[in-house]
Order: structure tokens, then C-alpha cells, then sequence
């Protein structure tokens, strides 16, 4: 695209006629910490390589104040404010009328990236964004206490609740009262959909609802997986994980509280700080599957770089985004961000992994992630996330059974969708 733009652009001069003003394109570019220099990168290539200006617009921090934001804007179709912004995984079907189509432009793109993260940005068969960096759910582990008991991570949910009942015991006899066996994200929010997806998923009970929007959750292996969670509570996850997000969950592993951690990338880093009383002794794997007929299934997180429909400059904001995705400004994110790459060749590149060794043990994570049901249900994502993580509450907290919760969240989501989700 760069070469024909500037094949034009000699023509036009050639025949005497003017060329075209160089467009401003804004972008979307946190300028705090490393943020700067990446942003300032990416400036110079876009404006050295396509002759264009680009401009930096710096958003709110907070993902619902930026989405706020956007559906303001948008509402008034107002195409002066941004062009290229950051998106998160599940506001694709929410924003799906106001992001350009990029099917026609960017489509050769596909083959660099994870399936399960660029599928997600196609809605309705069309191609509304393009992965920016990667995120999923893992499973941490204490590598000191797996090797002090002879045991290896677990393969299965009973294989974790079994080694986490015998080591927590162990730990607890030696002296630690607090030693927990599991951490997860238990609290009534966003994370437990995510935490409640991996479970039903693992199980091979679906995804609540299908690509189609059909509502899918009313099945025994979900019900089963629900159970599974339910039993972890009094056991080898204390009470006080129904109120726990991914910092509480953190925090009692961090300390040395606990055996297993599922949790997201993030806390890799942290726990490796050197003021960590954990560092050097942490692993990562897949999380468990349901069973031999199980699956591994980690929940898709991750953000998108999406082009506002109201821009008045789509060529030249593809154009931006062909740099944002190439291996060079994809590893000037991960070098000075941290960002997880959302192309699969630089989980393999020696470089990559000289700067952090376990990140090629993400890739089979990736790979496998499973997106929410955020695209299919439009704008009703908010009710269904919100109808999901109660009734994954209410089981975890014993107010119901997975097969009662499963039949009552399958009525609740067909009363959300009515004839059709909007």
C-alpha cells in the first residue's frame, strides 16, 4: 500500500497536477512511562514511511470510562477526534456499527496471528479490528512445593484439587495456617465470567452462547464444571475467595499463601520482583482440562486496533495499523511495555525469549484461548456478563446447584436476547 501511494503521488507530479495533502491521522497512544518512546517510534516510522502526520490522543486509563467515551463520541458520528484506538476483546459487538470494515484491506493479514484472537475481531463475518496483544488465563504454581511433594502441575481439575489438598495438608501441619491450596477470581465481576467460561469450557460445555447467538448453557457438562468450582470452596480454596479479584488472588499467592494461582499474564513480572518473597519459584502452565474428554481452555483477554467508521482518513489509519502489526513496532511493544505479542513467529525468536524465558510457554495458551460471548450478543454483553458471573456466584457460595444454575441462567439469557440480540 505504501508503494502504491507513492507510485500516485510521482504520477500526479509527473503530469503536473497536485498531489494529495498529507492526511493527520489520530492516534490513540498512552504517552506515560515507556508509553513515550513507543509512541514516538511509531510516529516516526508512520510519517517517515507514508508521508503523513500523525498525532497522538491520549485517553482515559480506565476501560469503562474509555468506552464511555467512544459511544459519546460516536453517537455523533464525529470523525474529528480519533481515527485509530485501542479496543478491548469484548467491546467488539458493542461497537461493531461504528468501526470500519477492514475486511477488504488488511484480510492478508491473517496468517500472522493467533486464530482465536483474530477470529474475535470478525463480526458478522466482517473484519472490524486487528489483535494488538495477547492475554489469557494461566495457571501459577509453586515450583519449590511441587518439588518438595514429587508431584508436577496438573494435567486435570481433579489432579489440582487432589496435589493442592495434599500439599496445602503438608504445609499446614509444618506450621503455616495460612496455606491455601487455589486462588482464583471468586468475587461477583467480570473476572468470574472469565474465570466461569474456562470451567464450562474445559469441561466441553460450550461457551454460554454459541458464534450465533444461540444460548447453549442449559447442558450436564457445564452443570458438572459448576460442581467442580463449588467443591474447591471450604476445601482447598478458602471462603474469602468469593471475594476475591485478580490483585487479592495475587496478593495471597505473592506472599506464599498459596499453591496455585489462576491468573493472567501480569503477575508473572510481579511475582518474579525482586522484593517478592516468591521470586524464583513460580511456574505457569495451561489451565487444567475438565478430563480425558476435556479440553485445556484459558479466556481470551487482549486489546484490538480498530479504525473509527467516522474517520475521514481509512487508507492512511490502515496504514498505521500495518506498522503497529509488523515484527519490528510488535517488539518495540514488548521490549518497552511488556505487551504480549499478538504475532505467533516472536514466541520463538531468541531475542524474545532472552528478555522473558516463559513467554514461548504462552503460546499453546493462545492458541487455545477461548473468547467470551461478547461479539454475538451486540450491545447486550454488559446483562449476560452480569447474568453469568451470578450464577457462577451463587453456586460457588452454595445457593445453588450446577444443574439448577445452568437451567436458570439458560432462561435468564433468552430473556436478555428476546427475538434477537440488538
Amino acid at each position: 500500500m505504501i508503494t502504491r501511494l507513492l507510485t500516485t503521488t510521482a504520477v500526479l507530479l509527473a503530469a503536473g497536477l497536485p498531489a494529495a495533502e498529507a492526511a493527520t491521522v489520530k492516534f490513540d497512544c498512552t504517552l506515560t512511562g515507556n508509553g513515550k518512546e513507543y509512541c514516538n517510534y511509531i510516529k516516526e516510522r508512520f510519517e517517515k514511511e507514508t508521508g503523513n502526520t500523525l498525532e497522538f490522543v491520549e485517553l482515559p486509563f480506565a476501560s469503562d470510562e474509555k468506552l464511555s467515551l467512544f459511544q459519546q463520541v460516536f453517537a455523533a458520528k464525529d470523525g474529528s477526534v480519533i481515527d485509530v484506538f485501542s479496543v478491548d476483546t469484548v467491546w467488539l459487538g458493542q461497537l461493531d456499527k461504528h468501526l470500519a470494515d477492514l475486511t477488504d484491506d488488511l484480510s492478508d493479514l491473517k496468517p500472522q496471528f493467533f486464530p482465536a484472537a483474530w477470529n474475535n475481531d470478525v463480526v458478522n463475518g466482517r473484519l472490524k479490528a486487528i489483535p494488538r496483544l495477547m492475554d489469557a488465563g494461566l495457571l501459577y504454581y509453586r515450583t519449590d512445593l511441587l518439588e518438595k511433594y514429587g508431584e508436577k502441575p496438573p494435567e486435570t481439575w481433579a489432579d489440582l484439587k487432589r496435589v493442592a489438598e495434599r500439599i496445602q495438608k503438608g504445609e499446614q501441619d509444618a506450621g503455616n495456617a495460612k496455606m491455601t491450596g487455589f486462588v482464583f477470581q471468586g468475587k461477583a465481576y467480570e473476572g468470574l465470567t472469565c474465570d466461569a467460561l474456562e470451567w464450562v469450557s474445559s469441561f466441553g460445555g460450550g461457551t454460554f452462547i454459541d458464534d450465533n447467538g444461540a444460548v447453549t448453557i442449559d447442558n450436564p457438562a457445564a452443570a458438572r464444571a459448576f460442581d467442580t468450582a463449588a467443591s474447591w470452596l471450604g476445601s482447598i480454596s478458602s471462603k474469602g475467595t468469593l471475594g476475591y479479584m485478580e490483585e487479592e488472588s495475587r496478593a495471597v499467592f505473592q506472599n506464599g499463601d498459596a499453591v496455585f494461582m489462576r491468573n493472567w499474564p501480569y503477575a508473572y513480572v510481579l511475582a518474579q520482583d525482586s522484593s517478592s518473597p516468591i521470586k524464583g519459584k513460580v511456574g505457569i502452565a495451561p489451565l487444567p482440562s475438565g478430563g480425558a474428554d476435556g479440553r485445556h481452555s484459558a479466556a481470551l483477554g487482549g486489546w484490538q486496533w480498530g479504525v473509527s467508521a467516522y474517520s475521514q482518513h481509512k487508507a492512511e489509519s490502515e496504514q498505521l495499523i500495518r506498522i503497529l502489526s509488523d515484527e519490528a513496532a510488535q517488539k518495540k511493544a514488548f521490549f518497552l511495555l511488556g505487551n504480549s505479542p499478538a504475532l505467533t513467529a516472536l514466541y520463538d525468536q531468541p531475542d524474545v525469549l532472552a528478555v522473558n524465558p516463559i513467554i514461548g510457554s504462552l503460546k499453546p495458551v493462545f492458541e487455545a484461548a477461548t473468547p467470551r460471548p461478547a461479539s454475538p450478543v451486540k450491545n447486550q454483553y454488559g446483562a449476560v456478563s452480569k447474568a453469568i458471573y451470578n450464577a457462577a456466584f451463587d453456586v460457588l457460595s452454595g445457593r445453588a446447584t450446577g444443574t439448577q444454575a445452568v437451567a436458570d441462567l439458560q432462561t435468564k439469557l433468552k430473556r436478555i436476547k428476546g427475538q434477537a440480540w440488538k
